[in-house]
């Protein structure tokens, strides 16, 4: 009698271990975020713990993300130069991936049409991978020309809307050509100047992860 009381009284707990051990790993289970980009997402000039990454970690973190950062951008990349390397990076098999290029064709003045071809290519095969992107922006230095401008500038909302993924306009927003806030280069930003540019992309950054799907 007794003996059946207690195979009654511990099946309940029984089904209960096994439903949490059933569920407890797709709870677990971090987000996987890549970062691709150039130097302003590798975090040139400035210490580990203040680069984008680890910011955007910490963010992410104090919001309740639970995500794994991969950091897959490369001091002066180019949008051709990181689209021949997409196959070998993708070997990460990220959820969702943050799209940071352009600021070194810009740079070199490469044409923007060929820099929108390489960013097409990018945007297509991460598409076809079902991973979702957000897009960051990227200006033209006036400095180049008006022609050149106008054409920089019209790639990344163009894209955008082609393939339908949310784009911040401008990456360096609030940053870009403020001396307090960018290195001696007047180029990259400083410690402070990235955390005011992952203050304004941390949000962006949190509705591209609740897009993600997890089996």
């Amino acid at each position: 009698m007794l003996g059946k009381i207690l195979r009654e009284g511990l099946r309940p707990l029984a089904f209960a271990i096994i439903l949490i051990g059933t569920i407890h790993p797709a709870l677990a289970a971090p987000k996987t975020l890549m970062l691709y980009g150039d130097s302003l997402m590798a975090g040139l000039g400035v210490a580990p713990e203040e680069a984008f990454a680890a910011q955007l970690q910490q963010g992410l973190a104090a919001a309740g993300e639970d995500v794994t950062i991969v950091n897959a951008s490369v001091s002066g990349d180019t949008s051709g130069a990181a689209l021949a390397r997409l196959d070998w990076s993708l070997a990460d098999k990220p959820d969702a991936v943050v799209l940071a290029l352009g600021g070194n064709d810009m740079l070199r003045s490469l044409a923007p049409e060929a820099m929108a071809e390489n960013l097409r290519a990018i945007l297509t095969r991460l598409r076809a991978d079902d991973i979702p992107v957000l897009l960051l922006g990227m200006r033209a230095s006036p400095s180049l020309g008006q022609d050149y401008v106008t054409a920089f500038d019209a790639v990344f909302p163009t894209l955008a809307a082609e393939f339908d993924v949310p784009l911040y306009p401008f990456f360096l927003e609030g940053v870009a050509l403020d001396p307090a806030l960018n290195q001696p280069d007047g180029i990259h930003p400083n410690a402070a100047g990235v955390k005011i540019v992952v203050a304004a992309v941390l949000p962006e950054v949190e509705n591209l992860l609740a897009s993600v799907t997890t089996p």
